[in-house]
């Protein structure tokens, strides 16, 4: 006999039941792992030496807030791994609080630090532990720490990078500075008042040289020439003289280049040719004679060239595709130099006047004087056209020459005059 559907129904459920609740005992009876908490940044990284942190407080530095995790709006930090205690190991101040007081403990206490920067914050300076001052690679002073000294300067000979812009420095030499700093490759002293001369000995692992905007004299000596490393070069706004030197080829990783604004004189040296990845040249304000080099078209990288305010003379060696590839062209100034109008268009604003066939520059015709005073709407500044010296003289005939008509006029009324004047006399003398 067949059960009932009813009956097996209820059977069925009865047996889910009892597989759920046993399933449950074992469940319960089975040991169960531990939770794994969460890692957080915080818990995962140790805390900043206490040390340290005293230190910052006294410089007025805010510590409401871990300074390795969480920098404050007037500092910047970086931190190590090391345990128990973390290290600082870079700070950069800037728009520091006026009583900000740099003590010799709490300086002591950072001597972890291999980076040092200074920004807007006018302290003064004061002796630097000897083991922070070894210990720095990368030292930077923007607009901060007044009556710096060469000499205080000089004890950071481990560092690779140094900065100092807009503070005034105390020394009797650059050599001062730089003498023991073996390992520097990036220099950076301008607007610091620098006094005295380029060092005859530089490292021969110098990178990058800014110099400028001091008062620096003399003469561009032959250890500049030997740093084949070197890449930037600004000597601007100085009071250097003589010529550069033909050894300057020499520099053959150098990019970028000014000795703006000083007195060198004689010609631009041709060995500047030999430094194929030359960007940026600027030569301007200065005594440069001679001619201006064609090399400086065949340099592939270029892109900035300024020239001007020299005495540089002649024609102009470059034509219309390399100055639209230049960034930058800059060649007024130069009283007596001048480009070939049947190469370069007028429209190219060169600052400098077209050739004439002699190779001098063309002088601009003088300006229409009108009684009628129309010379106002004459311009003073003779736009040069590309018709030459005889489309300019024609021009000036045109306008300047004598009326024909009027020369007639006068001539026969002279005549007149005469034939009058002759007859009265000869009737006289017949009677």
């Amino acid at each position: 006999m067949k059960p009932p559907p009813l009956f097996l129904f209820l059977l069925h459920l009865l047996l889910l039941l009892f597989i759920a609740t046993n399933a449950t005992k074992l469940t319960a009876l089975s040991p169960t792992p531990s939770p794994t908490p969460p890692t957080t940044s915080k818990s995962s990284t140790s805390a900043l030496d206490p040390q340290q942190i005293r230190a910052l407080q006294s410089l007025h530095i805010p510590t409401t807030r871990d300074p390795c995790i969480q920098p404050s709006p007037h500092n910047a930090t970086i931190c190590d791994n090391s345990k128990p205690f973390r290290h600082l190991i870079s700070l950069d101040l800037f728009n520091c609080s006026s009583d900000l007081s740099l003590s010799f403990t709490a300086l002591k206490s950072l001597s972890s630090l291999h980076s040092l920067s200074f920004t807007n914050c006018r302290a003064s300076p004061i002796r630097f532990p000897s083991h922070l001052s070894l210990s720095l690679t990368s030292f930077s002073c923007i607009h901060s720490l007044r009556r710096l000294t060469g000499v205080w300067l000089s004890r950071f000979v481990n560092v690779t990078d140094l900065t100092v812009s807009y503070t005034s420095i105390n020394t009797h030499g650059l050599y001062v500075i730089l003498g023991n700093m073996h390992k520097l490759k990036t220099i950076t002293i301008s607007h610091a008042n620098l006094t005295g001369s380029l060092p005859r000995h530089l490292h021969l692992n110098l990178t990058h040289i800014d110099l400028s905007n001091n008062k620096l004299k003399g003469k561009i000596p032959t250890s500049l020439t030997l740093l084949e490393d070197l890449e930037f070069l600004n000597l601007s706004s100085n009071g250097l003289n003589g010529v550069i030197p033909t050894e300057f080829g020499d520099l053959i990783s150098l990019k970028n280049v000014s000795l703006a604004s000083n007195s060198f004189s004689g010609p631009i040296p041709d060995s500047l040719s030999a430094i194929p990845g030359l960007v940026h040249v600027d030569l301007s304000n200065n005594q440069l004679n001679g001619t201006v080099p064609r090399f400086f078209s065949e340099l592939k990288e270029l892109k900035v060239l300024n020239l001007e305010n020299n005495k540089l003379h002649g024609v102009l060696p470059f034509n219309a595709s390399f100055i639209k590839r230049l960034d930058v062209l800059k060649v007024g100034g130069n009283g007596n130099l001048c480009y070939n109008h049947s190469v370069l268009s007028s429209k190219i604003k060169l600052g400098i006047a077209p050739c004439d066939k002699h190779g001098m520059p063309m002088l601009p015709p003088p300006t229409k004087e009108s009684s009628s005073g129309d010379s106002e709407s004459e311009s003073s500044d003779y736009d040069y056209d590309d018709d030459g010296a005889e489309g300019a003289n024609e021009k000036k005939g045109h306008h300047h020459g004598p009326n024909k008509v009027v020369l007639g006029v006068a001539i026969g009324l002279s005549s007149i005059v005469f034939l009058i004047v002759f007859f009265v006399l000869l009737s006289k003398w017949c009677r």
